[in-house]
């Protein structure tokens, strides 16, 4: 048995049991939604065993039996704005530095993504090497509700899910269970909730990527049967082409009740984010690599925090939380073409690049 070793409190706590390395989103009350302390946190130390001969797997979770991370600060982003302070800026530079860290690190990453885990929450999980869920987990990219979008290159993964189940996860936002999210590429392995606690010290003396996955298929058990398979031929049907309107004209005349309540979601979602968001995942699939989508994320994200739509929607969602925003432009012809690009023009000195 190895001993646990407490190596820093607060919102990321960190630990050591024997070679493994262990990351703790620390904010339960808060969903664990991450701030720009903890993803800079998480960045250094995840630096620094890099090149520790002593330091084998990364375990990452969150505290509490909620969630991993229900994603970014939103009210910090809010208030910022209102401020014109430049951390929604500061804050997505040190977020997607830190996604890409995981996606490329040297030594074995393993992240439980029990409970609630969306946006920033899937940024830190989905690009792992070892994404663990569990009967709990509940999965989501809800961006377009709030007139954002789809972030952390999850369109890179959602681009390549079996057919078009992506763009229907992107534009409805809908939460998907473990079963679904191991069909969609977004996860690996089930493991009962109940058995979490025994991942530290399996782990504890673990050194490569087989030596982890060996020890995650003792826990693992089958999930419990998803329904994304048996959706692909009214999803596959509706989500082809490059128009939102052409989606949801589909969507509508489809005899599924699923797809009628797909059309309807969207109809309430952000015109502009509908669109930025099929241009975007569109535009993912012909990535070569992941940096790619976090580059061009990074640009979108600046248009948007600059524009009328994300603000309102946090604002009716977690300010005032009335749930009724007002979109500009508020209809999909409204939407130009022109309003379109804005959101994918390069942004000069502020172009996000990646150095390790």
């Amino acid at each position: 048995m190895s001993d646990v070793v407490v190596l820093q409190g607060g919102d990321v706590l960190v630990r050591e049991c024997g070679a493994l390395r262990r990351l703790t989103l620390n904010r339960p009350k808060a969903l664990n939604a991450l701030t720009l302390d903890m993803a800079v946190t998480m960045t250094q130390w995840l630096r620094a065993w890099a090149g520790d001969d002593a330091a084998g797997a990364v375990l990452i979770d969150g505290a509490g039996e909620r969630g991993l991370c229900a994603g970014g600060d939103l009210r910090a982003l809010y208030d910022a704005a209102k401020n014109s302070d430049p951390l929604p800026q500061t804050f997505w530079a040190a977020e997607y530095r830190l996604d890409v860290l995981i996606a490329r690190y040297r030594k074995p990453v393993v992240v439980v993504m029990d409970g609630l885990t969306m946006g920033g929450g899937v940024g830190i999980s989905a690009h792992a090497a070892h994404r663990v869920v569990t009967e709990r987990s509940a999965i989501a990219m809800p961006e377009v509700s709030i007139g954002y979008f789809p972030d952390v290159g999850v369109s890179f993964l959602l681009a390549r899910t079996p057919g078009l189940v992506g763009t229907h996860l992107a534009l409805t936002g809908e939460r998907i269970g473990a079963a679904d999210a191991i069909y969609c590429g977004l996860a690996d392995i089930h493991v009962p909730a109940a058995r979490l606690a025994e991942l530290s010290q399996r782990l504890s003396d673990c050194r490569n990527a087989g030596e982890v996955r060996a020890r995650l298929d003792e826990l693992a058990t089958p999930a419990a049967a998803g329904k994304l398979a048996d959706a692909r031929q009214w999803i596959d049907a509706c989500y082809a082409g490059n128009s939102v309107e052409g989606i949801i004209a589909r969507l509508q005349s489809n005899p599924h009740k699923a797809a009628g309540t797909a059309a309807a979601t969207l109809l309430t979602m952000s015109p502009t984010s509908l669109k930025i968001t099929l241009r975007n995942i569109r535009a993912a699939l012909l990535f070569a690599a992941v940096e790619d989508s976090f580059r061009q994320d990074y640009r979108i994200s600046l248009a948007c925090i600059a524009a009328h739509d994300f603000i309102e929607g946090i604002r009716a969602a977690i300010v005032d939380k009335d749930r009724r925003p007002v979109w500009r432009p508020d209809r999909l012809e409204g939407v130009t073409p022109e309003i379109v690009e804005r959101h994918f023009r390069p942004v000069g000195a502020w172009e996000l690049t990646f150095t390790d």
